[in-house]
């Protein structure tokens, strides 16, 4: 009856063993995954691999309720054994309150379309939070642990000693010292990676991890024109009482700076006119104001923007438009980056060619000194350091449509 209630013992351990490890895998291929995600050396490089990459997350994610509900199922008798430890039980409450946080959080985050943008930016949110307070809580776990596991008379799963003398072959231990310094190598993987150190890698490869404050990036403007452009009065104070949130700032190049030497502006291909202007004479250029908000396809979103520049509606009529013309190309200062958006989406009254946020020249690091502004698009549409708007017969797939994004980017 001993032997019995031993091998008994021994098989539940086995599957508490079971998904330790499995939920260890997990949060490492998420920190992985999530870290490739955000960094904008990586958005380079990967190009529609980063699509594929994004549903490995997601699905990942997903997967993670499969040990949690399986735990659940055997919860009633680990929870005999934490009877008189109430620091442990405690720590089970805290790690399934992150992974369940992280489940219900990533699903919004995989479904923003169908909630809207205001539940996936406080996913996004919670999400992050989660992340940054979670993934330093289960290091800590893990080194608390090892410590627990030096003592050879404690392992979590051992061998009874009346077995042993009757068997000295018996089985090791399930658990063994060397399999938990295998696993503390793949969660010292983790804090390589994890949140503590994200932010200064995407930093590092010219992508901030974290959110960006106005003033911040204002402050860090790297450019130089002038005469700087003068707010009109309901951009100053803004119209719209001042944004509501943080810029998240991606980028797939490093980020182009200006001057009065090398900034222009131009339109051509099917226009009647082609036309050019330089800083000095496009600040010039009649502008007005709108408020509107601003929503990224990664689940955040920025809300209230005072923006005033030129529609673009008005900037084609000035050059005017042929025949043969169905959608434009806007192309970026970087060099690389561009979109295709039809005419008759480019009609609308809130597509904006911007030269001022809340007041104040858009800074470099948001896209300035101009930037293109389609505020029911998601924002990869709204080309950052626009310089140029080619009209074409047909339809140009752009720089993350070609990378599996929608051409048809609707919020």
């Amino acid at each position: 009856m001993n032997e019995l209630l031993q091998r008994l013992r021994k098989g539940y351990g086995k599957k508490l063993v079971g998904i330790h490890a499995w939920n260890g895998w997990i949060v490492v291929l998420l920190a992985l995954s999530g870290l490739v995600l955000l960094g904008g050396f990586w958005r380079g490089v990967l190009g529609e691999g980063r699509v594929w990459l994004k549903w490995f997350h997601f699905v990942v994610g997903i997967a993670s309720i499969l040990p949690i509900a399986y735990y659940l199922a055997l919860a009633g008798k680990h929870w005999k054994q934490l009877r008189g430890k109430p620091w442990q039980k405690f720590n089970v409450y805290v790690v399934l309150a992150f992974l369940f946080g992280w489940f219900v959080s990533g699903v919004l985050l995989w479904q923003f379309k169908a909630v809207g943008p205001r539940v996936s930016n406080a996913a996004l949110i919670v999400h992050d939070v989660l992340t940054w307070i979670g993934l330093p809580y289960i290091i800590y776990h893990s080194i608390a642990r090892a410590k627990w596991l030096k003592d050879p008379s404690r392992l979590s799963v051992r061998v009874p000693k009346d077995v042993a003398d009757v068997h000295p072959a018996a089985p090791q231990p399930v658990y063994t010292r060397r399999a938990f310094i295998r696993g503390a190598i793949g969660v010292g993987l983790a804090v390589t990676v994890g949140p503590s150190f994200l932010k200064w890698l995407g930093q590092s490869f010219g992508s901030a991890g974290g959110g960006s404050s106005i003033d911040q990036l204002i402050e860090n403007n790297a450019n130089r024109l002038l005469p700087e452009p003068q707010p009109l009065p309901a951009s100053s104070p803004p119209m719209g009482g001042g944004a509501q949130g943080q810029f998240r700032v991606y980028t797939v190049t490093p980020i182009p700076s200006f001057n009065n030497d090398n900034w222009s502006f131009r339109i051509d291909g099917l226009v009647d006119k082609q036309m050019e202007w330089n800083w000095e004479t496009f600040v010039k250029l009649k502008r007005s104001v709108q408020v509107s908000d601003f929503h990224c396809v990664t689940g955040w979103s920025v809300y209230k923007n005072t923006w005033e520049g030129i529609p673009v509606k008005e900037m084609l009529a000035m050059a005017g438009v042929k025949g043969g013309a169905k959608s434009a190309i806007f192309y970026s200062g970087d060099g690389v980056y561009t979109s295709g958006i039809t005419l008759e989406q480019l009609a609308k009254d809130d597509a904006l060619i911007a030269v001022m946020h809340d007041g104040k020249p858009i800074p470099s690091d948001l896209g300035g000194p101009v930037r293109l502004i389609m505020p029911k698009m998601y924002a990869y549409k709204s080309v950052k350091w626009l310089n140029r708007i080619e009209l074409i017969e047909g339809e140009h797939i752009g720089y993350w449509e070609q990378r599996g994004y929608a051409n048809e980017a609707w919020v």
